[in-house]
């Protein structure tokens, strides 16, 4: 996903965004269960691409300690798109992939793909295309659950094909598309936790819904009882559960506001304390990435994320540091607390949520709106 360019920043401040302006998303389609046999052979050829390649990559650490390029790799499979029934494309995606993940994960080789690893199939820009009622790959109609705003013709961007737990596919494509021309005049400050998932700048929250928790029990029961099936279906139900949820905060949320800030809270890091269960739960990157990206497609404003340390210790009204703010772990419950400077009675979150809407106008140079 593109991030906003500093060009346009000064005109949301106006509240209009610069015309013309376009940006990448991703559609993620179900395929209809008639495709599945073709896709799973397909599949099975990708698993072999790459475990050659990582088999390659492994072999020549061991002998002279140097990592193979994507071009290498692309030269070692060259030829073979016929012989594995795979497009040759879809190879040079996988070499790529391969040495993008090794790179990311700082790893000499990788894990080797199996019967467990789920299926994927990926394609470059230009090799899908959409004739408005199916898409079309290798000479084969892939058809859909439900159709997306694709406008017939347009240039489909690299993506792939993938299965889930559930051996349910989808097909994963990048589109551009126009961004929003207008956005709202309002700005407003978010607040990331556990309890509340969000507290704005407005007062406002909005309840985490805590969807893991409340399957927990039920798939407490289906792992004990060794159903494998029920378990994925539970966890499939609570992460679209979860996804559905954020979506449509995140949409009034874009809706109402032409400026979102949000805080930097580090989901990963959290991950590995005693409240991973929650943290995960709530879902804030996922929350964080859906605000981003739609704040330039739904309300044609821009979302923005900032430092907020300190932001619960900070008066949000005359901005000191009294003595009477709630301090780290040690005063997490201290929900409500009084300044002794000011006088001021403060909501923590509320008024972490204020001083990160100040941080956030700072970053843009401009004054506040309601």
């Amino acid at each position: 996903m593109k991030e906003p360019t500093a060009s346009a920043i000064p005109a949301l401040q106006d509240g209009v965004s610069e015309p013309g302006l376009t940006m990448q998303i991703t559609y993620k389609l179900r395929l209809r269960d008639t495709h599945t046999a073709e896709l799973y052979r397909q599949a099975r050829a990708v698993n072999f691409v790459w475990n050659y390649i990582n088999q390659a990559q492994r072999r020549t650490w061991q002998e002279s300690r140097r990592f193979l390029s994507r071009f290498a790799l692309q030269r070692f499979t060259a030829g073979t798109s016929q012989e594995l029934g795979l497009h040759a494309h879809t190879i040079q995606q996988v070499c790529r992939a391969y040495t993008e993940a090794r790179r990311t994960h700082r790893k000499t080789y990788l894990r080797w793909r199996g019967r467990r690893s789920l299926g994927w199939v990926p394609f470059s820009t230009g090799h899908v295309t959409f004739d408005g009622e199916a898409f079309t790959f290798r000479g084969a109609r892939y058809r859909t659950m439900h159709l997306r705003e694709i406008p017939v013709g347009a240039v489909l961007g690299a993506g792939s094909f993938n299965a889930d737990a559930r051996g349910r596919w989808y097909l994963n494509v990048p589109v551009e598309v126009p961004e929003a021309t207008s956005a709202s005049v309002s700005q407003v400050g978010i607040d990331l936790g556990l309890k509340d998932l969000a507290a704005l700048s407005t007062g406002e929250k909005i309840v985490a819904p805590c969807f893991y928790r409340a399957s927990e029990a039920a798939l407490g029961t289906a792992q004990r009882a060794r159903k494998t099936k029920r378990a994925r279906a539970i966890h499939a139900k609570v992460a679209n559960r979860r996804k559905d949820f954020l979506h449509k905060e995140s949409l009034k949320i874009v809706k109402t506001h032409g400026v979102v800030v949000v805080g930097n809270v580090s989901a990963s890091k959290f991950a590995r304390t005693t409240m991973a269960k929650s943290v995960l739960d709530a879902g804030w990157s996922s929350f964080r990435d859906m605000l981003r990206y739609k704040s330039r497609l739904r309300g044609g404003g821009v979302c923005l994320e900032v430092s907020e340390r300190l932001s619960t210790q900070v008066c949000s009204e005359c901005g000191s540091l009294p003595a009477s703010r709630p301090k780290g772990i040690a005063d997490l419950r201290q929900r409500v607390w009084r300044c002794d400077d000011c006088g001021s009675v403060h909501d923590r979150d509320v008024n972490a949520a204020r001083n990160i809407l100040r941080l956030g106008q700072q970053s843009l140079g401009g004054g506040a709106h309601g």
